[in-house]
């Protein structure tokens, strides 16, 4: 792998994003809602004020786990699918396939990266405004969780993209994949454990967890908002398998890296076979 060669594609991705003004939408919308729902947490408690950091970022959770899904999906897809007569062009030249993957991707990233960091700093500065910075630190973690989520789901995209070829397909397959991931899945893990008993349950619950990057990303949040009462039976299960938060968080961290990297490796040989 050339550095350099990736850096250069990285750059042109991340202009072409900038230029079609989604990140800046996408940054005033996040950071927006960031605020709407840190306002509107409190004032449903009957506090005046913004809540502070660690409420903050429980209480945008859930928008991040539907969100950012789907814009990386939609992304990563719009990229890996887009004119042919760039595609072709692009990989014509004295480079690797490999390359031009990771480039991409990168690229999309840093758009993805800088739109969501944009949200989270309108949304926080506020905060801190207001509230004080207590869990700041928490905060900070969260924000990098969600960008690994983002990941993962760019690493998706890329694999979907190059089974599909064409952008119609792949396009309904990622869409698919979000309805599953955040929408099924969870229902479907609690449907297998009505089929076992004892041990089986929860070892087939712990199985679950690392199938899914949206619930590890949120069994890795409540972790660090230590908020072990609403983590669910997969999170609980993880909870008594490595007896403490440490340990599962970072067995999490791991678990999300793989499905940011073996995506991308079987994309790559996917693409190795292709005539672009």
């Amino acid at each position: 792998m050339h550095i350099p060669t990736i850096a250069i594609i990285a750059k042109q991705e991340l202009i072409v994003n900038i230029r079609n003004k989604w990140t800046l939408i996408f940054a005033v919308v996040f950071g927006s809602l960031v605020v709407a729902i840190s306002w509107f947490g409190v004032m449903a408690e009957g506090f005046s004020g913004m809540e502070n950091f660690t409420r903050t970022s429980a209480s945008i959770l859930n928008l991040v786990l539907y969100v950012v899904p789907l814009v990386a999906l939609t992304m990563g897809t719009l990229s890996f699918t887009g004119d042919k007569g760039s595609t072709e062009l692009l990989f014509s030249q004295p480079i690797s396939r490999g390359e031009v993957i990771l480039g991409k991707l990168f690229g999309i990233f840093c758009s993805i990266a800088l739109s969501t960091l944009i949200g989270y700093a309108i949304g926080g500065g506020i905060v801190a405004s207001s509230g004080g910075v207590e869990g700041l630190g928490r905060f900070a973690m969260f924000v990098a969780l969600s960008l690994l989520l983002a990941l993962a789901f760019l690493s998706i995209s890329v694999f979907v993209a190059t089974l599909s070829r064409r952008k119609s397909k792949a396009f309904g397959m990622a869409l698919f994949l979000w309805f599953f991931f955040v929408l099924f899945y969870d229902l479907l893990a609690l449907g297998g454990t009505l089929l076992l008993k004892g041990q089986a349950s929860n070892l087939f619950l712990f199985l679950s967890l690392l199938g899914n990057p949206v619930d590890m990303v949120r069994v890795a949040s409540l972790i660090l908002l230590e908020n072990a009462a609403i983590f669910g039976a997969a999170g609980a299960s993880l909870l008594r398998f490595f007896g403490g938060g440490a340990m599962s968080l970072l067995f999490l961290i791991v678990a999300l890296a793989l499905w940011i990297v073996l995506p991308l490796v079987f994309s790559q040989r996917l693409l190795r076979r292709q005539d672009i």
